[in-house]
């Protein structure tokens, strides 16, 4: 589909996973901004009729379906509707292609799971502008992955609300330099990354285990797909986040602390040495980090309500505790392991949170699984994107085993 003149001074943008929230949400700002922004590619993993509204809105030049047989039912809708030169792929080499194609200049790397850390590599390496709403894809390949930014001199932006909010409260020259960040140069004495608990932080430990996937993915502040919401609900999310700070502002383990912050008014902070802490507020709605990087350094309406001070009751803040948060614990222990340990942890996580939410294991077994998992490839060598991939697949076979191990018959299966 070629460009029309207006369109060559907007900024091109490939959405990887289009139809999930992330996805949805920055389509709200290009529907919005349309002005600034076009649409040259979408992807979705299934989402047939989704992905078809959003074609006939924004009427990218390419798409990307996860399987062939779902290309073609797309194809048909297409051409019925008269938009038969929307190009319709499928695969992960099509997401690659995407990603990296001339045809863009950012790329909203918004797939969930490990499945996105390819296409999201193939971005960095092309040399675009990153929108990093993937965390899997810098916890599961680290350093190869930043490697892979300073080489290309990709622009690498966080999307997730913690990382957005603290590369908001640094220094510009360190917004500059992701992945090689200095912050003692920068009289950074530490990261504070806050977190909601989850909608389980007063439940009495011992009835975590039978709470069931509609309670962990009814999270009390943010509106996000299943596996994140679980993810939230044990905090494995911010294990996962916490992983991705290291990498993304060069930290140790012991620059960052974790706040629980029930209100998620604020989103994260930067510690200063002179006792200064800049925090990073709003309403919990990721079109304000969405917008910010997109339009980055510039300012646009996100269509985000302006916080309320007077209509917010109060700031409340604790330590996590472990006991009810082992996933936690165990991202904080990867962390400190080395990278085997957290691409080992990512995958068994992946499994263990279909297996809950199709009713397979208890809530509590999500962390047994991400333990015994981690620990039996903790020491493994990565060196390059192929060790990752190769202990990504390992991790989930034997998680799988530990599974079946674990999991007898339900209600489900009977």
């Amino acid at each position: 589909m070629p460009l029309l003149a207006g369109d060559l001074v907007k900024q091109q943008l490939c959405i990887l996973g289009a139809t999930g929230s992330i996805g949805q949400s920055t389509l709200d700002i290009v529907r919005r901004h349309s002005d600034k922004f076009n649409v040259s590619s979408l992807s979705a993993h299934s989402s047939v009729d989704a992905l078809f509204e959003q074609c006939v809105e924004f009427l990218p030049k390419t798409v990307v379906l996860g399987k062939e047989g779902l290309a073609k039912l797309l194809k048909d809708k297409l051409a019925k509707a008269g938009l038969a030169n929307i190009a319709v792929k499928s695969g992960a080499q099509a997401l690659i292609e995407i990603a990296s194609s001339d045809d863009c200049q950012t790329v909203m790397a918004s797939i969930v799971g490990a499945s996105g850390l390819m296409p999201t590599l193939a971005a960095v390496k092309a040399g675009k502008k990153v929108l990093l709403a993937n965390k899997e894809a810098l916890v599961t390949s680290g350093q190869i992955f930043i490697d892979a930014v300073k080489d290309s001199g990709a622009q690498l932006l966080p999307i997730d609300s913690e990382h957005n909010a603290i590369f908001q409260c640094l220094p510009e020259i360190e917004q500059r330099r992701p992945g090689d960040c200095n912050i003692n140069e920068s009289g950074i004495s530490k990261i504070l990354l806050t977190g909601s608990g989850g909608p389980f932080r007063d439940l009495p430990l011992d009835k975590l285990a039978a709470v069931t996937p509609e309670q962990a993915c009814n999270h009390p502040n943010w509106d996000m797909g299943k596996k994140i919401s679980v993810d939230s609900a044990t905090m494995m999310n911010k294990g996962l986040e916490f992983i991705e700070a290291k990498w993304l502002f060069n930290l140790q383990v012991s620059d960052i602390q974790v706040i629980l912050h029930p209100q998620s008014t604020i989103h994260s902070m930067v510690q200063y040495k002179d006792g200064s802490v800049l925090a990073q507020m709003g309403n919990p709605d990721m079109r304000t980090p969405i917008a910010h990087a997109l339009a980055y350094p510039e300012r646009i309406d996100a269509g985000v309500e302006p916080l309320d001070f007077f209509a917010t009751a109060s700031f409340e803040f604790k330590a996590p505790d472990f006991d009810r948060y082992p996933n936690l614990r165990l991202a904080i222990e990867a962390c400190e392991n080395g990278q085997s340990a957290c691409t080992a942890l990512n995958a068994a996580n992946e499994i263990a949170v279909d297996a809950f939410l199709n009713e397979k294991i208890k809530f509590t077994q999500i962390a047994e699984i991400n333990e015994t998992s981690m620990n039996k490839f903790v020491s493994l060598k990565v060196e390059t994107i192929d060790d990752v991939l190769r202990i990504d697949e390992q991790a989930r076979c034997f998680a799988n085993q530990v599974l079946a191990q674990l999991s007898g018959p339900t209600e489900k299966d009977i």
